[in-house]
């Protein structure tokens, strides 16, 4: 027996899971639209002790999915997209779950896709999507340049729109700043910031530069004042974290961006765009992220900000959506059919 009905007419359904950190759950999201599946968000939390055990490890993991979080239960979804280490388990068990019997298509079960490395053997899920600079390869694995994301044209659109207004009166060229801080790998302390802030100062001063600045929570209230006093008397906008996020206005607003290169994201996102991307280098760093860098560096994509503005074009990328169709070529045939119904 199984826990999955049988197969109904209609768009499939799908679950993007996640432990419930933004960055996760937004690739999830993104690459269940980029599929055409509008998903339904499942944020998991599973109980101490066990959320310490390699996901390879843990014994029955819909056991141990804590009240905290959603619940996962039966009818079973079409798809399952996850990212992040906590829902490997579960999501390996719910594909387990739902398999027809032996005999029976293996179109039944739940199509599984994991986002970045599930540290459990690949052949656990139908798909995994993995940054080349994570250095992983199998029969089921898809690379790309970046991180997945939910940029498109039309949303660009939209938030040109929505903030044309907000920023209407700040000189061109209008460049987006977008400043992210202190993680596992990179140290965003004061003296890099009073440069930066120097920097920004000079270009609104010296070039008549106008600045749509925005921060993230991991700048700290320290840096982010000494970026108010410093561009105090500049024609800079910071946001103030009130009101609509105006993220997207400014990837779809600035002639060029400017992003710290904290966050692969962020880097990814900006060169969705297709506009100059000048990375603002913290300390610290690791292989991972220099081989990231290197490569849009290599390749054209990103330069370094070493305090002058430069422009050039190069083809923006698109990764979300040639990540998507090639999915789309993996799946059984009749998700395939339900998607393009």
């Amino acid at each position: 027996m199984t826990d999955r009905p049988e197969k109904t007419a209609g768009a499939p359904v799908c679950w993007a899971m996640s432990e419930g950190h933004a960055g996760m759950e937004t690739q999830a999201v993104a690459l269940a639209r980029a599929l055409g599946l509008e998903p339904l968000v499942k944020r998991i939390k599973v109980r101490k002790p066990w959320h310490w055990i390699p996901p390879l490890f843990l014994p029955a993991p819909l056991a141990h999915v804590g009240p905290e979080g959603d619940a996962l239960t039966p009818p079973w979804p079409d798809v399952i997209i996850t990212c992040g280490r906590q829902v490997v388990a579960p999501a390996t068990e719910i594909r387990r779950r739902s398999a027809k019997p032996a005999q029976a298509p293996a179109a039944g079960r739940t199509f599984t896709i994991h986002i970045q490395d599930p540290k459990v053997p690949f052949d656990r899920f139908d798909v995994i999507v993995a940054p080349e600079h994570d250095r992983i390869s199998g029969p089921n694995v898809i690379t790309g340049r970046g991180g997945i994301n939910s940029i498109t044209p039309e949303r660009l659109a939209q938030a040109r729109e929505e903030f044309a207004p907000r920023y209407a009166h700040l000189p061109r060229p209008l460049i987006g700043v977008i400043i992210g801080g202190t993680n596992r790998v990179y140290k965003m302390d004061g003296p890099v910031v009073k440069r930066l802030t120097a920097q920004l100062a000079a270009l609104a001063r010296d070039k008549g530069a106008g600045l749509a600045v925005t921060t993230s929570r991991r700048t700290g209230a320290e840096n982010e004042a000494t970026l108010r006093a410093g561009l105090a008397d500049t024609t800079a906008d910071i946001w103030d974290g009130t009101g609509a996020n105006p993220y997207f206005g400014i990837l779809a607003l600035a002639d060029g961006l400017l992003v710290t290169g904290d966050s692969v994201n962020m880097v990814s996102e900006a060169a969705t765009t297709g506009k100059p991307v000048q990375v603002i280098e913290l300390e610290g760093g690791s292989a991972k992220f220099r081989r990231f860098h290197d490569s849009l560096r290599k390749d054209g994509i990103t330069r370094a900000f070493t305090g002058e503005l430069e422009t050039w074009s190069y083809p923006a990328l698109n990764e979300t959506a040639r990540i998507a169709e090639e999915i789309r070529a993996r799946m059984p045939e009749d998700l395939q059919a339900r998607l393009q119904a």
